[in-house]
């Protein structure tokens, strides 16, 4: 909801305003609390009193209030960068003026004459010491020239001679033509400031004048609704709070489609096979896909299995580089140097020969395939290619069965409904009645059903509150449009609370079909300002419940899980995308930048994401945004340089697709003085190498900034007092100047800081970053010790919960360093530790992730002490020389994730891993072949305990590795192998070793 969006963005604007010591702009108190009072005002009729009522009267006092906060957030903003602008120029220019009074002072101790000209200059002292003046000097500049002055009056009342040289008039001459200039610099700025500060103050009142009418209205709403006794139909949910569902995605009615297309891809005949599933959107093709490709079954039979989506908008070279990079991410920057026919080929080199399942999910037309097709080998082994589509036709031209999806039936729409609407709490009998109305309404469509689901489950669960939902789809269906599906998604929306409206709409601006990072989206929210502030949890972690909460609701879909169990990435189905964007441009809170623009000059949000346009699109259409005068939000595809001259700019996110290994930052970008998130990068391989400028000092509302290269950024960085995440490749970061002690130049809000190369951790830094959450630091300087790098204050980092360590020379780093009992996450790379020295940190009280990469820990043993690593959830030991590993469940309680990489030494897992009650996977890769054995008795094991929890997954490096493995569980007699994922690694270094 735009109006929501906007009010909560303005209150925080005026805290930031009200919270910054060094911002050259001040609000009128009276002002302040009057707008205050009329934002808080309406920002309560929408969070309480507006839920479900959807008159058009309502509607339009929405817009109208969004229209009102827009104008506020413009006068504030407009005015803001203008006064960081003119303080710019006029310290700029009284720089000027101070280096050339600092010349004529030299000539001064030659001459003693100062003449009266300068005295008047004198008034400055009335602008320093005036406790109100809207002119605020810089503290050593001011004091500078006052020195300077006081140096020219001194030697003038001193001169006892009268008579004056040719080269001292000469010399009068330029003292009074510096004092004129300072004089003329300052006072036009004073002038300018109060001219600046009176327009502020009127265009400011008319917008409280506004807000107050509104105000007016919105109490006439609220009188006539009590009248007519208009009852919102929206209920707040119980809890917002409510932990996140981690089951797999619920498939009910296509149990008869699945055996078949199971028998299909594992029977006869030998020749590489094509299988359509075809149906609606929303009919659960890529649901029974999945389900398919990740049955043990499956991932057994199959050498390779690789998936891709397609999409209405489809680039070949990003289709065959996810099938070619599904099962190894590491070689992405590779393959994105070489063109379509080369990734093609070695596609087509990576399946040769190998029985390999391709799913092809979300394709739309016959030229999407036969654009890839040909990079598929016939191996007469037994290959399969699973193509789901909504086009019936496309079925034809693959001259093979089908599988065609049909709507569920009655009992099967009621348990979907229950599965989505009551989970594992199971249903309530006095809304059975209710609900299998509501899902006989969804017409067996199980995308509608489990969204409707979805928005029941996080409701009050009331019969009057159900009937509403009943009653609202009752008057969809009779509405006598088309599309049923849009229609039922839509009222999702409408009963969502208002402060996860804007969120779901915000999920339109992503690519369709592509993997999303939530840490990347928090990061936007909370740029754009719609993630309302309190008292408990930072931004970050509200935003973070909101987006679970959107995923409880299936409105959005999980994809990873990170390795401490939160969600890492997700992506949105296609329907409800169409969805949002529809919503979004209804509203006015997003301009989708496509054909010629118009009107794009009141846009606030504009997004272009558009990829294979036709040649010459770029020239023509992207010169238009530099009319977007009032644009806060700027997502862009784009090819080589770009001009940005929005001064209202806040969210700034740009993939340069120039395919140039070396991208360089547009300097103007920093011009823009209200920019709170930066993110700016190209294609894998390609890296920004440049420097921060030092004028990234006025960015006074920078949040996030996101670079992919390696920057050199200056001391003035240390003066971004909003700044939260600094993610940086690869930084070369100044030390800060002294004055951490200061509150000024304390980084209060800073959490993220990725990755510091060669920096030392000083006590200086330690006071100036005391919230910090995240590092991550990389030494490669071999000229420097340890001590050097000052790591024994990490101790002091009282908030620190995830830390990166990685070097290349030096083995002793962390030596008797002490860790803050904070740390939640910790990564190593080459310090040298030995296993004795896990015990440190295996009593960090709050550790749940643990990763001990190359170099890491030497020796050949680890022998765990009881009662250290109390709360590790996850482990990763790659590439460690460990032979032997004794240890039994007890070492590691509650342990959920084991992941052991190229650990050719090891002799065995312990078979007591296996005991522990949390852990639910076991993943090995390219490890020796006594710890893969020991892993398979592990599966067999926890089998025969009906341990359906455990998963063992297999990774191998070519197929005769793959086969002995089979040969391996083949002895097992008895073992079916159902907790056993085996894969082959699709590296393109071994395609010269098949």
């Amino acid at each position: 909801m735009a109006a929501y969006a906007a009010l909560v963005s303005l209150t925080n604007i005026m805290d930031q305003i009200h919270d910054h010591p060094r911002l050259p702009i001040s609000l009128d108190r009276i002002q302040s609390e009057s707008l205050l009072e009329k934002v808080g005002f309406l920002l309560d009729f929408i969070e309480t009193d507006s839920h479900g009522v959807v008159t058009e009267e309502a509607q339009v006092l929405e817009r109208q209030i969004a229209s009102a906060a827009y104008a506020a957030e413009d006068v504030i903003e407009s005015h803001i960068a203008y006064q960081i602008r003119a303080s710019s120029i006029f310290l700029l220019d009284l720089g000027k003026v101070r280096e050339d009074m600092d010349s004529i002072n030299k000539k001064i101790t030659e001459f003693k004459d100062a003449p009266r000209y300068i005295k008047s200059l004198m008034e400055m002292d009335q602008i320093y010491e005036y406790p109100r003046f809207l002119l605020s000097l810089d503290k050593q500049q001011a004091e500078s020239i006052i020195e300077k002055i006081n140096l020219m009056v001194d030697d003038s009342d001193n001169d006892t001679e009268g008579g004056l040289s040719k080269r001292v008039e000469v010399l009068e001459t330029q003292i009074a033509s510096t004092a004129y200039v300072a004089e003329n610099v300052i006072e036009s700025h004073v002038v300018d400031q109060i001219h600046a500060h009176l327009t502020f103050f009127l265009d400011l009142m008319t917008v409280i004048e506004d807000m107050d009418s509104i105000k007016k209205k919105v109490m006439e709403f609220k009188e006539e609704s009590r009248s007519k006794d208009l009852k919102p139909t929206y209920s707040m949910p119980t809890s917002t709070s409510r932990p996140i569902t981690t089951a797999k995605n619920t498939m009910i009615g296509f149990d008869k489609q699945l055996i078949q297309l199971l028998d299909w891809l594992t029977g006869q005949p030998s020749n590489r096979r094509i299988i359509p599933v075809v149906g609606m959107g929303g009919i659960g093709k890529t649901t029974l896909a999945k389900h398919t490709y990740e049955r043990s079954l499956i991932t057994q039979h199959f050498d390779v299995c690789a998936w891709a989506t397609i999409s209405q908008t489809y680039n070949v070279k990003k289709i065959l580089t996810q099938l070619l990079s599904w099962q190894s991410k590491s070689d992405n920057n590779e393959i994105d140097r070489e063109t379509e026919d080369e990734i093609g080929r070695g596609l087509y080199q990576q399946l040769w020969g190998r029985r390999y399942l391709i799913v092809v999910d979300d394709i739309w037309s016959i030229e999407a395939w036969d654009n890839i097709q040909r990079f598929l080998p016939d191996n007469n082994n037994g290959s399969r290619i699973i193509i789901t589509t909504r086009i019936s036709n496309l079925c034809v031209h693959f001259d093979s069965p089908h599988l065609e999806l049909t709507f569920l039936d009655e009992d099967q729409s009621w348990k979907l409904f229950c599965e989505a609407a009551f989970g594992q709490e199971g249903g309530v009998p006095e809304l059975e009645d209710i609900g299998k109305e509501i899902a006989k309404k969804c017409k067996g469509l199980p995308l509608s059903i489990v969204v409707i689901g979805g928005l029941l489950r996080r409701s009050n669960r009331t019969r009057e509150y159900w009937k509403g939902i009943a009653k609202d789809l009752i008057s969809i269906l009779n509405s006598g449009e088309d599309d049923d599906c849009l229609n039922i998604l839509s009222l999702s929306y409408t009963h969502l609370p208002v402060h996860l409206k804007p969120c779901l709409l915000y999920m339109g601006f992503f690519v369709e079909d592509t993997e999303t990072h939530v840490n990347e989206v928090i990061k936007l929210w909370v740029a754009e300002g719609f993630i309302k502030l309190n008292a408990i949890q930072s931004l970050e972690e509200t935003a973070r419940g909101y987006l679970n909460d959107l995923v409880d609701r299936n409105l959005i879909l999980r994809l990873r899980l990170g390795s401490n169990g939160k969600i890492r990435s997700f992506k949105i189905h296609d329907l409800m995308r169409d969805l949002c964007l529809k919503l979004a441009q209804k509203e006015k809170f997003v301009y989708m930048l496509k054909d010629v623009p118009r009107d794009i000059d009141r846009a606030r949000r504009i997004i272009f994401t558009e990829e294979n346009l036709e040649e010459g699109y770029y020239s023509r259409v992207l010169p238009t945004l530099q009319s977007a005068s009032l644009a806060r939000t700027l997502f862009i595809i784009a090819v080589g340089p770009l001009m940005f001259k929005h001064r209202l700019l806040r969210v700034l996110n740009v993939l340069d697709q120039s395919m140039e290994e070396e991208i360089d930052l547009p300097k103007d970008i920093f011009d823009q003085v209200n920019l709170r998130f930066l993110s700016y990068g190209g294609y894998p391989g390609s890296m920004v190498n440049d420097d921060l400028p030092s004028s990234i000092s006025l960015l006074w509302s920078l949040q996030t900034l996101s670079i992919q290269g390696g920057l050199f950024a200056p001391s003035q960085i240390w003066k971004l007092r909003q700044l939260r995440h600094l993610n940086i490749v690869s930084l070369d970061l100044s030390d800060p100047s002294p004055g951490g002690q200061q509150d000024d130049f304390v980084l209060r809000n800073l959490q993220t800081l990725v990755t510091v190369v060669d920096f030392a951790l000083t006590d200086e830094v330690c006071k100036r970053i005391p919230n910090i959450r995240k590092l991550s630091m990389w030494f490669f300087d071999r000229e420097k010790s340890s001590n050097d790098y000052c790591l024994y204050n990490l101790c002091y980092l009282l908030k620190l919960e995830s830390f990166t360590c990685s070097t290349r020379y030096l083995d002793n780093l962390l030596h008797n360093i002490i860790f803050p009992n904070s740390l939640k996450k910790l990564s190593l790379e080459n310090c040298g530790l030995h296993w004795d020295d896990l015990t440190m940190i295996g009593s960090l009280p709050y550790l749940e992730v643990l990763k001990l990469k190359r170099g890491s820990v030497k020796g050949h043993e680890w022998n765990p002490v009881e009662g250290e690593f109390l709360r590790l959830k996850f482990l990763l030991i790659y590439k460690c020389g460990i032979v032997y590993w004794n240890a039994d469940s007890s070492h590691f309680p509650v342990l959920e994730s084991l992941v052991l990489v190229g650990l050719v030494d090891l002799d065995e897992i312990p078979s007591d891993i296996g005991e522990i009650t949390t852990l639910g996977v076991i993943s090995l890769y390219g490890c020796s072949e006594s710890a893969t054995l020991s892993a398979l008795n592990i599966a067999e094991e926890q089998e025969c305990n009906d341990n359906d929890g455990l998963q063992v997954r297999f990774e191998f490096k070519n197929k005769s590795q793959v086969e002995s493995f089979r040969e391996n569980m083949e002895q097992l007699e008895g073992f079916v192998g159902n907790n056993i994922q085996v894969k082959m690694k699709f590296s393109r270094r071994s395609r010269n070793q098949q």
